[in-house]
């Protein structure tokens, strides 16, 4: 079933703007057929539609019910900056597992060091790939895109968190079980070069556990669905 967002749902809803377009003129759906909407907040509104207008939809809700599909974790995905569009891969495959933000960050390995004007525009177009991603997946939250940090910055913020996974190439722990009373977990991933010795240290330091993905060496792109589908499966949602 067609599944679209809408952040305010009035008593009398309706879809508008690119999204009612696309009800019309791509899914060329008529009046009296169905689709979901999902109000960010975890609450799925089973509608139908009554009018089809110029770029507006209106919709008469048949029920209301939870999303199923959230995890009972918050994953924010640090994942270091890569060469070429392979972000926007990372991004929606980031979505589609399960994280509810994911933080572009600048480590001393990336290729990839766009200036704050390019990484303004990369942002809106990553924030668009993972709505889009949410969408296809049946989330019941939009996953937020958050602006850039550097490794520095994210290594001051990991004491919010209640476990901290750093994915190293050279070794570490393999993740264990997940605890129930975890709820905000981070996970950091490096670019294509890996992380040098000195930042491995300070997010060791920083109170990161060290953590690997085996003994084969993933790609940059392939290492950030792996980590979240394993910290998925170990918190009990898969």
């Amino acid at each position: 079933m067609p599944r679209f967002f809408k952040e305010f749902f009035e008593s009398a809803p309706f879809i508008e703007g690119d999204d009612a377009k696309h009800i019309a003129k791509s899914l060329r759906m008529r009046v009296g057929e169905a689709l979901t909407v999902c109000d960010t907040k975890g609450n799925d509104y089973n509608c139908t539609i009554s009018a089809v207008l110029d770029e507006r939809i209106e919709l008469n809700i048949d029920g209301i019910c939870k999303t199923n599909s959230e995890p009972s974790v918050e994953v924010t995905l640090f994942q270091c900056l890569t060469k070429g569009d392979k972000m926007d891969l990372i991004v929606r495959q980031a979505v589609e597992t399960g994280v509810t933000f994911v933080v572009p960050t600048v480590s001393q390995n990336c290729v990839s060091r766009p200036d704050e004007k390019q990484l303004l525009k990369k942002q809106e177009r990553w924030q668009r790939i993972a709505d889009e991603a949410a969408g296809q997946s049946g989330r019941g939250i939009l996953p937020k895109v958050k602006n850039a940090m550097t490794l520095t910055e994210v290594a001051k913020e990991l004491s919010s968190f209640d476990k901290c996974y750093f994915f190293y190439e050279l070794g570490g722990k393999a993740v264990e079980q997940i605890e129930k009373d975890v709820k905000k977990i981070a996970v950091i991933i490096g670019p294509e070069g890996g992380f040098s010795l000195a930042e491995a240290e300070m997010l060791r330091n920083a109170g990161a556990t060290v953590t690997t993905l085996g003994p084969r060496i993933l790609r940059a792109e392939t290492a950030p669905v792996a980590a979240v589908s394993l910290i998925m499966h170990n918190s009990g949602n898969m």
